[in-house]
């Protein structure tokens, strides 16, 4: 029963877009202000991070604003320009257009309120079925973007490599809606491998989070298995919905 309630959540369109407002799909998540909800627990009981730590500086929050929507994903750099971060966290939903690149900044290693390094968004390159002149395409295993940084920041802050998506557990490391200021990791998640190189897992995730690396061990360290895409609350716990490595295009 449990792996067919996962499958029908992915079927039927119940998992939310990490990133945008609170709404009611996500309260049976964790929504800001409460200590009741389902889901708040697990995600308040994730390890804080000293953000301007190697490697963890090299995760930092991807902040955008509009006059009518001001928010942020998690981002991770690939390379000393390149940032890993989801899809749908560039499309404005209510303006039913992509966010220019000149709005976006990648803030590295970022920690109550400051930076270990900032640059703006030069560009940025997203699947060729996510035509930058056309509305969002929501299959998931098309929701990953790269940013191309103004500044190399990742000279200074590290970057982390592209690994295998075959591991059978990862953590995930990201600025979580509940607490927007402080990098944070989860345990351990298993992983379950879907169709169209997608991962799954229960993994105590939330808005904020989108984008966020879902970082594997390797003999040569933690390296990038998948980034995060869409959550949804299910009896087992909250399901995490990933876009596996291979479908990245990060260096074309």
């Amino acid at each position: 029963m449990r792996c067919l309630f996962l499958s029908a959540a992915i079927l039927s369109g119940t998992f939310a877009w990490a990133q945008g407002d609170f709404s009611e799909v996500w309260s049976p998540i964790c929504t800001i202000g409460t200590t009741a909800e389902e889901g708040c627990k697990d995600i308040r009981a994730r390890e804080i991070l000293d953000a301007t730590e190697p490697a963890w500086r090299a995760i930092g929050r991807v902040n955008f604003a509009s006059r009518d929507q001001r928010s942020h994903c998690t981002g991770v750099l690939v390379a000393d320009d390149l940032v890993l971060t989801a899809a749908h966290c560039l499309y404005n939903s209510s303006r039913k257009t992509w966010i220019p690149a000149s709005s976006i900044r990648f803030a590295g290693g970022y920690q109550r309120g400051e930076a270990a390094a900032f640059s703006v968004v030069k560009s940025y390159r997203l699947h060729p079925d996510q035509a930058a002149d056309s509305g969002f395409n929501d299959r998931a295993e098309l929701d990953w973007a790269v940013l191309e940084l103004a500044e190399p920041i990742g000279q200074s802050l590290g970057h982390f490599g592209i690994g295998n998506s075959d591991a059978q557990a990862g953590t995930v490391a990201g600025y979580a809606g509940l607490r927007p200021h402080v990098l944070s990791r989860t345990n351990n998640c298993p992983l379950r491998r879907l169709a169209d190189g997608l991962l799954l897992a229960i993994c105590p995730v939330m808005m904020g989070d989108s984008g966020a690396p879902l970082l594997v061990d390797t003999p040569s360290g933690p390296k990038v298995a998948g980034i995060l895409s869409r959550v949804a609350a299910t009896p087992q716990g909250i399901a995490a919905l990933f876009v596996s490595s291979e479908r990245f295009a990060v260096f074309e």
